[in-house]
């Protein structure tokens, strides 16, 4: 048989894939050989041996015609000889190891090579296994069994790596879906203050809000009860994250200007109107309906206050959130209440009022404890007198007074973001009423 014979043998038969389409082999399929030896007596040799063992065979007599055939097949083992004329096996199998292929293919030298400096060459350039000449079949057979367990335990790590990037793209689409989700919650949240900055003809009112995350459960509002009363409220979710401001959308409802039917902290004053609950039974109130309504582990606190615009005198309850402060006109400060009890711990816990009296001029601050708890780069917080220090060193006033306060928690917490959501409400009084009590309102930047 010629040389030319032997390179015009007919094609394979059809037959199924070795590599299906998602790069896992195809038990049904035989493992592939490709057989490179300028010797036409040696490839006679192995392509018998080989069919007999179960394997498909394709042969050249060169590296150059075997690199052709691996790009038309799925070969997963080559059996090549050392030395052939223009690229010999090392090369091939460099060359071969740089080809864009599905699978792993297993290559095997043949050599008359026995010195380790030749043994390590052929190996490094990306042969997996090499035997010397002349050898023995029955070891042939038992290093392509070998090499089959390689290449199908890559095959399957192909396959398990392929679930992994599958299961990755899908958590990264849904991460995304929920970032974006959480987008436009934020915007949401942010919503619920409609108004930053609110006038009252002879007092007004900031509220600042900025949630550590994406949304946060932090709360600071106002709401009107009459022409000469308000109510200005602080509090906090327990927790972060969506389930906290969901928690703290529903209780804005509960405390709502924009439906006094619907604000838990007004009574109908049998003339059309409304008049303001004390505090402490709005609080009482507020937890015996988080209890009976809301099947959740959350809780809050909250700091509640009603100023009467004419006289200054405000009734306030504090449910376990920080102490209401009061910043005098003439820079002193004032910290209030006595701590009291969260909402929503307990069944049948009691709150209480007290009563303080602003003077003209005076300012009233309601905040969260994500001010005071904000943290430096050595893990020290701001504490209340940080928080005091800042409000002493400040000549400005209403919303010119929290944006200053949040630029220095900025500056101490050295540019880090706040560990838990900062919100805070300043209430001025500027003393009896000298202009109609009509309330005004302006968005916030």
């Amino acid at each position: 048989m010629t040389v030319s014979t032997l390179l015009s043998l007919p094609q394979l038969p059809e037959q199924p894939d070795l590599w299906d389409d998602e790069g896992v082999t195809n038990p049904d399929a035989p493992h592939l050989v490709l057989v490179v030896d300028d010797s036409a007596m040696q490839r006679i040799m192995l392509r018998k041996a080989l069919t007999k063992w179960g394997y498909d065979v394709l042969e050249a007599e060169s590296a150059q015609d075997g690199l052709k055939l691996c790009q038309q097949h799925d070969v997963t083992m080559v059996i090549s000889d050392w030395m052939m004329p223009g690229m010999n096996g090392p090369e091939f199998c460099h060359a071969f190891r740089q080809m864009a292929r599905q699978g792993y293919g297993y290559f095997i030298l043949l050599t008359s090579k026995a010195e380790s400096r030749e043994v390590a060459e052929g190996l490094n350039s990306g042969a997996d296994d090499f035997l010397t000449k002349p050898f023995v079949f029955g070891e042939l057979k038992a290093r392509l069994r070998a090499g089959e367990r390689i290449v199908e335990m890559h095959a399957q790590l192909m396959q398990k790596n392929r679930v992994v990037n599958e299961a990755f793209t899908t958590i990264k689409s849904l991460y995304d879906n929920l970032q974006s989700d959480l987008k436009d919650a934020r915007g949401l949240q942010q919503s619920l203050v409609r108004e930053t900055s609110i006038e009252y003809g002879n007092g007004r009112a900031a509220l600042l809000l900025e949630p550590s995350g994406q949304v946060g459960g932090d709360l600071v509002g106002q709401f009107r009860v009459s022409d000469t009363v308000v109510g200005l409220y602080s509090l906090d979710v327990s927790g972060h994250g969506v389930a906290s401001a969901l928690m703290t959308a529903r209780l804005a409802g509960y405390l709502s200007g924009l439906s006094p039917t619907q604000n838990i902290a007004l009574i109908d004053d049998g003339h059309g109107g409304y008049a303001a609950r004390n505090p402490a039974d709005t609080a009482r109130l507020l937890n015996e309906t988080l209890l009976r309504e809301m099947e959740t582990d959350h809780y809050f606190t909250m700091a509640l206050a009603i100023a009467n615009l004419e006289t200054g005198q405000v009734s306030c309850c504090q449910a376990g959130h920080p102490h209401p402060t009061i910043i005098r006109n003439n820079g002193s400060i004032e910290m209030v209440g006595e701590g009291g009890m969260p909402i929503g711990l307990l069944p049948g816990a009691t709150f209480s009022s007290f009563a303080l009296r602003l003077a003209q001029g005076d300012q009233l601050l309601l905040y969260s404890d994500g001010l005071t708890e904000a943290e430096n780069p050595d893990g020290v917080a701001l504490d209340d007198d940080g928080l005091h220090r800042i409000l002493r060193s400040q000549t400005s006033r209403g919303r010119q007074l929290l944006e200053q306060v949040t630029d220095e928690l900025k500056t101490f917490c050295d540019g880090n973001e706040f560990g838990d959501d900062v919100s805070a409400l300043v209430f001025e009084f500027d003393g009896p009423a000298r202009a109609s009590p009509t309330l005004k309102a302006k968005n916030g930047p």
